[in-house]
């Protein structure tokens, strides 16, 4: 897809990386609909770029703030593809953790984006070029302790996106899932942070994330896994879950230390 002159939704868009690919759809020509929820950040956000955007200040986890999100990109004359970026992490042990946090993470990692891109969809579908991203995690590959549900959010996500792949195959619509791996953001908290150490992870910086985004907009491309040797363990995952289960298993004792509370 060619981005100049193009309008996408981009979600999440004044997070660590949501900023870094707002930039860079600006630069390319695109019309932007920023959505998040913090008035001030996207008020600033907007004032760094140079194109003539449209702001929506909306929690994707609501109902409301998801019908605000769709009027905003019907008046700008509807919108050629989606980024569902926005997402939240809480890493814990999954007995510790508060239900209502476990709700959340759920509603805006998984239902919002499934919900936001079904009320979307006819716009979509009236184009004669559009494309949904959904931004997932390496996570959504492989179940990792202390991660149990962002696991389970971020997996249904990629399924979602498999799914709806292949039912619009004979439409305008391409479908794309891209996984990052650990990502230098404000996302993963110290401790996190401290884990990855530990266990010798690696982390991405968020200006390379952003560019494999916008990248994957551009081209043709449906699936993009990022990160060595993340991306073998995907794959051995896949195949043979208990060798990847016995190495994590391995490494319990130390995650606990981080994840619990």
């Amino acid at each position: 897809m060619n981005l100049n002159g193009k309008t996408l939704l981009l979600t999440g868009a004044t997070g660590g990386i949501g900023k870094l690919v707002a930039q860079r759809l600006d630069a390319a020509g695109a019309c932007i609909v920023l959505s998040c929820y913090l008035p001030d950040a996207l008020a600033e956000l907007s004032a760094e770029l140079n194109g003539n955007h449209v702001i929506v200040c909306a929690d994707v986890s609501s109902e409301q703030g998801r019908e605000a999100i769709v009027s905003a990109c019907a008046g700008a004359g509807g919108i050629d593809g989606i980024v569902n970026l926005a997402g939240i992490l809480d890493f814990a042990l999954f007995a510790q953790q508060e239900v209502g946090l476990l709700e959340r993470m759920i509603t805006i990692n998984l239902a919002a984006p499934i919900l936001l891109t079904r009320l979307l969809l006819d716009q979509l579908t009236s184009r004669d070029e559009a494309v949904i991203l959904n931004v997932g995690s390496i996570f959504g590959s492989i179940g990792h302790p202390g991660f149990t549900a962002y696991c389970a959010t971020k997996a249904g996500l990629m399924r979602f996106t498999e799914a709806l792949s292949r039912e619009l195959a004979d439409t305008p619509v391409r479908v794309a899932y891209i996984a990052p791996r650990a990502t230098k953001t404000s996302l993963n908290d110290d401790r996190v942070n401290a884990l990855n150490k530990e266990l010798g992870n690696k982390s991405d910086n968020p200006e390379l994330v952003a560019d494999k985004i916008v990248a994957m907009l551009e081209n043709d491309s449906v699936l993009e896994y990022l990160g060595w040797p993340e991306k073998l363990f995907v794959k051995v995952n896949a195949l043979l879950p208990g060798v990847v289960g016995s190495a994590l298993i391995k490494n319990l004792s130390k995650i606990k230390h981080y994840a619990r509370r």
